[in-house]
């Protein structure tokens, strides 16, 4: 799909608590089943908005965003002692081999699946850990979110993680997302 950035002038939006009609913090945090040792990195977490709900139950939670404007933004409101800092793209992660205990994604798998983000999630994600990835679904309405012909289908995300070792758990059409949870083999 394409490329695009969220317009930084407009990042109070992405704090908006409607958002959550789309996924909830206990949702994700159900899914991702966080430990107070965890080492987690929010994909493109662009305000925090997320990466707020999760960073409590973890020990280390990336904000990983390619607009540095975004951390900017995310620093100026506030963010948890265990949040740290990452501007790179979901294809080129500056982690270890292995470093994370688990992934996410709320509402920007769009933005950044291709197979090199899939390998690079493929070595960053260790043996047992998990991606949880909740999307706008390519047969969505389109009432929210970006256009349809911009979005993937639930089954293009399953196909993508078991190609790139990972079993998927849990695959759920909704409305107008998806979600799915991929476990690194």
């Amino acid at each position: 799909m394409g490329f695009h950035t969220f317009d930084v002038d407009r990042a109070e939006k992405l704090d908006d608590e409607g958002r959550y009609r789309f996924c909830s913090r206990e949702e994700l945090l159900s899914r991702l089943d966080p430990h107070a040792d965890a080492v987690v990195a929010d994909l493109g977490s662009g305000t925090g908005f997320y990466t707020d709900d999760v960073a409590p139950h973890v020990g280390t939670c990336y904000a990983v965003d390619v607009q540095s404007e975004m951390h900017e933004f995310y620093r100026e409101k506030g963010a948890p002692d265990s949040v740290e800092f990452v501007t790179a793209d979901v294809s080129s992660l500056p982690f270890e081999d292995d470093e994370l205990d688990a992934a996410f994604s709320t509402m920007v798998y769009h933005e950044y699946a291709t197979e090199a983000a899939f390998d690079e999630l493929a070595r960053v994600v260790r043996p047992g850990g998990r991606v949880v990835t909740v999307d706008w679904s390519k047969t969505g309405t389109g009432e929210d979110g970006p256009p349809t012909d911009e979005r993937f289908g639930l089954g293009d995300a399953v196909s993508a993680f078991e190609t790139h070792g990972f079993d998927v758990t849990e695959a759920t059409n909704r409305r107008e997302t998806f979600v799915c949870v991929a476990r690194k083999r």
